[in-house]
């Protein structure tokens, strides 16, 4: 068997693995050893091929590690839309009540069940609709929906 071939057989072992553990590390290492695999291929020498590998290899990893891709998500799973569908969703508080020193607090039913609900803005909230902002255990965390502006190209009432 060619080196090429061989490295080229490392480089879809690599991706295999990838596909199972889900790193895109795992890829840009795959993407340095087909460089060392083009190398060998152009009849380049096993040292130069080595070095071409690593070279490669590493410029990809630092390249993902600085991109979007590379970065780890900063949010919280309690606030990310993305962990959680219920986060964004509405529900409405018939009526709030403040213990004393305390945040305003409500109760409300939810996906089936009755869930506390906390405030999270400042001031006092008025009765209405909510929007879920974070889920902290079984307490919604939740701030007023503003109503949409009215535009012009919205139909008047008839009167």
């Amino acid at each position: 068997m060619a080196q090429w071939m061989m490295w080229l057989a490392a480089a879809g072992t690599l991706v295999i693995l990838e596909i199972f553990t889900g790193t895109f590390y795992l890829l840009m290492i795959a993407v340095g050893l087909s460089a060392g695999a083009l190398a060998g291929y152009l009849g380049l020498s096993a040292p130069v091929q080595f070095v071409v590998a690593a070279v490669v290899g590493v410029i990809a990893t630092v390249a993902l590690s600085r991109s979007k891709l590379g970065k780890a998500s900063r949010a919280h799973a309690s606030r990310d839309p993305n962990a959680s569908l219920d986060i964004g969703q509405s529900v409405t508080i018939d009526a709030w009540h403040t213990p004393t020193g305390g945040k305003p607090m409500a109760r409300v039913m939810y996906r089936g069940a009755m869930w506390d609900v906390e405030y999270a803005g400042a001031g006092t909230p008025a009765a209405g609709v909510h929007h879920i902002i974070e889920i902290r255990g079984s307490c919604l965390l939740v701030l007023q929906a503003h109503p949409a502006p009215h535009t012009a190209s919205d139909p008047q009432p008839m009167r």
